[in-house]
C-alpha cells in the first residue's frame, strides 16, 4: 500500500501515513455523503445583502447642518482723552481686545466698544462717545475714501491684520473741546517756547551748546528785558538762557542767577534750537535726528551725517562684494553675498537684479541698485522671526534655529552695511533695546509690547486689580510664569508697577541675552558699535521708530530743476512743469494720488526714506519731450518729468508710471 499524499510504500493497511501523518482510511460515518457541509453564501444572498444595505444608508440622515454663522474676528479697542496741551491722546493700559463681525459698520461697532470699556471700567464716564481713528480723526468714511466706514473695508484698506487694528473711543465732550481749540489757535498742541528779544539785537543762527561739567558765562541783562516773560536772552553773543525751575517757561530773574545744571536742563529737552530771525516771534524748531526722548540720548552738536562720513572712509571702493538678487526672494540672495568667502563689510557693493526668468538685467551698478537692495533688505529683516513686538518697537527674540545659522549676528551687520553703505537706517528696533546695547537702564515697556495672548492677559489682570488679595489671587494663579522670570513675591497694589516691570525687562531683556550679545558683535563691524556709545545722540535715533513722514516740502527743495536758458520757449514749459510737480507732490501728501511720496522717492532714487547718510549725488530734475511718462536714472538720482500741457494728464501719466516701473527705475 502506498501513501496518497506522499507516495511511500507503508506495511499492511494503517489509518495514517507514518511518513507525512495524514489520514489514509475514512472513519465509520465520515464519508462525503452523510458529513455535515458547510453552506458557503452565494453570489445571490451578497447581492441582497448588498441591496439591503444600500437601502439603508439612502434612508440615514443626519438632519439638517445649520447654517454656518460668520466667523467673528478681533480686533483692539481703546481709549482716547484730552490731555494738558489741549489735544487727544491714548491712554496706556486702557486697550483691549473686541470679538465682532469684519462687515461691523461705525455705529455698530461705536456700541460694542463702549459696552466692552464699560464692563472692564466702572470708572468710565456715562458718555456720550464717539469712534476715532489713531490720527483722532471721526470715523465716518474708510479714509482717502467716500465709503461709508465697515470694518473689512478699512482693514483691506490699512493693510494689516484684524489684531493690529485699534481703534478708539472718546468722549464727545472732549472731542468737541479740543475742536474748539484748534479752531481759535494756529499753533500746534505741542509746548512751546517763546523767546523776546530787542529788536536791535544780531542773534547768531543756533543757541550755544554748553558741555557738561562746565558753567555758562555770565552777561549783565539789559534793564528793559527784566520783566520779560520767557527765555532772556542777553546783549552780548554768545547767550545765555535763564530757567525758572518752577515754570516751564524762562524766569524773569538776571543772567546772573543762572547755573551751569539750568542750562544743561534746557538742552537736554531743547537743544540743538534753530532760531529764525525772519518772523518777531521766534519759535524754535528741535533738530530732525533728535525725534527720541531726550533724557534718553543725550544730545550733541555733531551730525549723523558726519559720524557716518567718517565711517565710511573705511569703505575701500576698489573692491566689491557682489550680491545677485531676486526682488521675489531678497533675503535668500542677500544671505548667500553676506556669507560669501569673499564677502567684507569694507567692500563696495555691487548689485544685480534678476529677473522671473533668471537672466540678469541690463546696466551696471553705480548706486541705484545698491540703494534699493539695501531698501528691501531692511523691509525683510523687520519681519523676521528673530524679532518680536509691534512693527514700530521690534525687540530680539531666542530662535534655535537663528541661533544654529548665527542669523543674529547677520542681522546686525546687515544695518550697519545699509546705514554706512548710503542705504535706508532700519528705524524699527525697541528704544528698551537699544539703550540696552549702550549699557543704559533706562526702560519703558508696557504690556503692549507683548505679542503673547496669554502672557498679556496676565499682565493685564495684574494691572487691574484693585486690592492686595486680588492681586495675590492673579499672582497665585499665574505663578509658573512669573517664577519662570524670577519674580514670583509677595506684591501688594501699589508695588504692581514693579513687578510688571520686572516681568518686562525679563521678558524683553533677560531671557534674551544669547541673541542680544551677537547681535551687538553683528553691530561692532565697521566700529559702528563704538560710534554708537560716542555719539548716541545722534546714531541712536535713527534706529528707532520715527513718528516724522516725508513731505511735500522737503521733496520739493531735494529735487533741484535743470532748467534751459531764461526766456526760452523751453524755459516757460519747464516752469510750467514745475508747477505741476508741486502739485503732484501735495496730492501724494495729501493721500488724493495713487502713489505716496515714498513711490516719489523709491522710484527716482532707489530709497523709500531718506538715509541717515545723506542723498550722494544730489537728486535733480531733467525734462523730457520725447516721453508722455516720467523716466528715472537711480545711480545718478535723476527724475526726468515729461512735458505736458494739462495737469490732468501730467498726474495721470506719473501714476501710470511710477505704479508700472518696478524696480529702480527706467533709463
Amino acid at each position: 500500500m502506498y501513501c496518497r499524499y506522499c507516495g511511500k510504500e507503508l506495511p499492511g493497511k494503517p489509518n495514517f501515513c507514518s511518513s507525512c501523518g495524514k489520514r489514509l482510511q475514512e472513519a465509520d460515518g465520515d464519508s462525503p455523503s452523510t458529513s455535515q457541509t458547510i453552506q458557503s453564501p452565494t453570489l445571490q444572498t451578497f447581492l441582497e445583502y448588498r441591496k439591503k444595505k444600500a437601502e439603508e444608508r439612502q434612508k440615514f440622515s443626519c438632519g439638517k447642518k445649520a447654517a454656518k454663522k460668520p466667523e467673528k474676528v478681533q480686533i483692539n479697542v481703546g481709549l482716547m482723552s484730552m490731555v494738558k496741551g489741549g489735544g487727544l491722546k491714548p491712554l496706556r493700559g486702557r486697550s483691549l481686545c473686541l470679538s465682532t463681525h469684519p462687515d461691523i459698520t461705525a455705529p455698530d461697532l461705536l456700541d460694542q466698544a463702549v459696552k466692552k470699556m464699560k464692563d472692564f471700567n466702572k470708572d468710565l464716564d456715562d458718555g456720550p462717545f464717539i469712534l476715532l481713528y489713531p490720527d483722532c480723526s471721526e470715523v465716518v468714511n474708510v479714509p482717502g475714501t467716500e465709503t461709508p466706514f465697515m470694518l473689512k473695508t478699512y482693514k483691506e484698506e490699512i493693510g494689516k491684520p484684524y489684531q493690529r487694528i485699534t481703534i478708539y473711543i472718546c468722549s464727545k465732550t472732549d472731542f468737541e473741546e479740543v475742536g474748539k481749540l484748534s479752531a481759535t489757535c494756529d499753533t500746534d498742541s505741542d509746548p512751546e517756547i517763546v523767546i523776546k528779544r530787542n529788536t536791535t539785537l544780531d542773534l547768531a543762527d543756533t543757541l550755544p551748546f554748553e558741555p557738561y561739567n562746565m558753567s555758562s558765562p555770565v552777561h549783565n541783562e539789559p534793564e528793559d528785558l527784566n520783566s520779560a516773560r520767557g527765555l532772556s536772552l542777553s546783549s552780548d553773543l554768545p547767550q545765555t538762557i535763564v530757567l525758572d525751575n518752577d515754570h516751564d517757561y524762562a524766569s524773569p530773574s538776571g543772567c546772573h542767577d543762572v547755573k551751569s545744571s539750568c542750562y544743561r536742563t534746557y538742552t537736554d529737552l531743547f537743544g540743538p534750537i534753530i532760531i529764525d530771525d525772519d518772523d518777531e516771534d521766534e519759535v524754535p524748531i528741535p533738530d530732525k535726528t533728535h525725534d527720541m526722548a531726550s533724557e534718553e540720548f543725550e544730545p550733541t552738536s555733531v551730525q549723523a551725517a558726519e559720524v557716518i562720513a567718517n565711517l565710511a572712509l573705511a569703505i575701500d571702493h576698489k573692491k566689491v562684494s557682489r550680491f545677485n538678487i531676486s526682488r521675489s526672494d531678497v533675503w535668500d540672495g542677500a544671505v548667500r553675498g553676506f556669507r560669501r568667502s569673499t564677502y567684507s563689510e569694507s567692500s563696495d557693493i555691487f548689485v544685480k537684479f534678476t529677473d522671473d526668468a533668471g537672466s540678469f538685467e541690463e546696466g551696471l551698478d553705480t548706486g541705484g541698485p545698491k540703494r534699493e537692495f539695501l531698501t528691501l533688505l531692511m523691509t525683510h529683516l523687520r519681519n523676521r522671526p528673530i524679532f518680536d513686538g509691534p512693527p514700530e518697537r521690534r525687540y530680539l527674540v531666542y530662535n534655535s534655529t537663528a541661533v544654529r545659522e548665527d542669523e543674529y549676528f547677520l542681522a546686525g551687520k546687515m544695518i550697519v552695511v545699509s546705514i554706512i553703505h548710503g542705504g535706508p537706517a532700519p528705524h524699527f528696533l525697541s528704544k528698551d533695546l537699544v539703550n540696552h546695547l549702550l549699557g543704559k537702564t533706562t526702560f519703558n515697556a508696557t504690556v503692549e509690547d507683548v505679542t503673547d495672548e496669554e502672557l498679556r492677559k496676565a499682565l493685564r489682570q495684574v494691572q487691574e486689580a484693585e486690592s492686595d488679595e486680588s492681586l495675590q489671587d492673579v499672582i497665585l494663579q499665574y505663578s509658573t510664569m512669573f517664577q519662570t522670570a524670577g519674580c514670583l513675591r509677595r506684591t501688594k497694589v501699589h508695588e504692581r508697577h514693579m513687578l510688571i516691570e520686572d516681568y518686562l525687562r525679563w521678558y524683553i531683556l533677560g531671557r534674551n541675552q544669547i541673541a542680544i550679545q551677537r547681535f551687538k558683535e553683528g553691530l561692532a563691524s565697521l566700529q559702528f558699535l563704538t560710534a554708537l556709545q560716542q555719539h548716541s545722540g545722534v546714531l541712536a535715533p535713527i534706529l528707532c521708530h520715527s513718528s516724522k513722514a516725508l513731505t511735500a516740502s522737503e521733496m520739493e527743495s531735494l529735487f533741484r530743476p535743470d532748467r534751459s536758458p531764461r526766456g526760452s520757449n523751453r524755459w516757460q514749459k519747464e516752469n510750467q512743469t514745475i508747477g505741476f510737480w508741486a502739485d503732484f507732490l501735495l496730492d501724494c501728501e495729501e493721500k488724493v494720488a495713487a502713489v505716496s511720496l515714498e513711490d516719489v522717492l523709491m522710484f527716482a532714487s532707489g530709497l523709500a526714506a531718506l538715509p541717515p547718510a545723506g542723498m550722494t549725488p544730489s537728486p535733480s530734475i531733467e525734462f523730457l519731450i520725447d516721453s508722455p511718462f516720467p523716466m528715472a536714472c537711480t545711480c545718478t538720482n535723476t527724475l526726468k518729468l515729461p512735458l505736458l500741457d494739462t495737469y490732468r494728464v501730467f498726474k495721470t501719466n506719473m501714476e501710470f508710471g511710477i505704479q508700472n516701473a518696478p524696480g529702480f527705475g527706467c533709463f
